[in-house]
């Protein structure tokens, strides 16, 4: 139960979390809460140590910044009127924090807090790519209530995927596990188009039984041919239809999705390869076909 309890308590810090003028942020409000003393206090605090708090500890907010603060989290909004704008505090001002209010409960929050920061650092840094998904949302907004919950969601439901990327050599896994999050994401059907299909491409479809399955490659052997008729004696049916005038690779998901891949599905991981999803109808593609 304690456990589950700092869990929580470390995703409401997260919530707190803000990106400003470039740099992750919390608001004095939120710190003052934390630290179980009153706004007032904690500046007061802060005022008398001033020359451990340069500018890029703590700084105090435009009068956009706290109308866009207020437009984009409800808890403060008694700030829309005040006169005095709210001060930011960096990870840096943070740690500074636990000095000057001296008591072990700033400590022990400072603490949970920078790892807060760092959680959220590690977060952006894993997930730039995705946030390329979220149109109007800019990077300043991601971490306010509404948007965090909505981004969140979108990422435990695979809804969202890179449109491009570099896996490198010996990143099997890693590459699996994408192409995998893409076959699971379709709702209607997949189309392939890649010259080296193997059992090990057959079973990546595996996962998902509710779509219809097309794969046009070049090299229909006799051994793909069994290892075709077997998957389908077992799973929803396989179609594979030589093509030969690709060179790339192509997975369109849902006749609208198109990705292009520099390595064919069997090999990703093996040696360095890129992806990109083209801004295009698939469709038109398909008619070609």
């Amino acid at each position: 139960m304690e456990k589950d309890n700092q869990l929580t308590q470390t995703e409401n810090i997260k919530n707190m979390i803000f990106t400003l003028r470039g740099q992750q942020v919390m608001i004095d409000r939120d710190l003052a809460v934390l630290y179980g003393v009153e706004t007032k206090v904690l500046n007061q605090a802060v005022k008398r140590n001033i020359e451990r708090f340069p500018a890029d500890f703590r700084f105090q907010l435009t009068d956009i910044e706290r109308i866009e603060l207020v437009t984009n989290c409800d808890r403060f909004v008694k700030l829309k009127h005040s006169s005095n704008n709210p001060y930011a505090f960096t990870e840096q001002g943070v740690a500074m924090l636990s000095a000057v209010l001296r008591s072990e409960t700033a400590v022990k929050m400072s603490i949970k807090i920078i790892k807060a920061f760092v959680e959220m650092k590690r977060f952006i840094s894993n997930n730039v790519a995705l946030f390329q998904r979220l149109e109007n949302l800019e990077m300043k907004q991601i971490t306010t209530d509404k948007k965090i919950e909505i981004l969140f969601n979108a990422l435990e439901n695979n809804t969202l995927h890179p449109k491009q990327g570099i896996f490198y050599d010996g990143q099997i896994f890693d590459a699996y596990k994408f192409v995998s999050g893409l076959i699971k994401s379709a709702k209607k059907s997949i189309v392939l188009i890649d010259n080296y299909v193997d059992e090990s491409v057959l079973t990546l479809f595996s996962k998902n039984q509710k779509i219809n399955v097309v794969i046009y490659t070049k090299n229909f052997g006799k051994q793909l041919q069994l290892d075709l008729k077997k998957y389908n004696s077992q799973y929803r049916p396989i179609e594979i239809r030589r093509f030969d005038k690709s060179h790339d690779r192509f997975l369109i998901i849902d006749n609208s999705d198109v990705y292009h891949f520099g390595a064919s599905l069997k090999d990703l991981g093996k040696k360095w390869f890129a992806f990109s999803k083209f801004d295009m109808k698939a469709v038109g593609m398909l008619g070609k076909m």
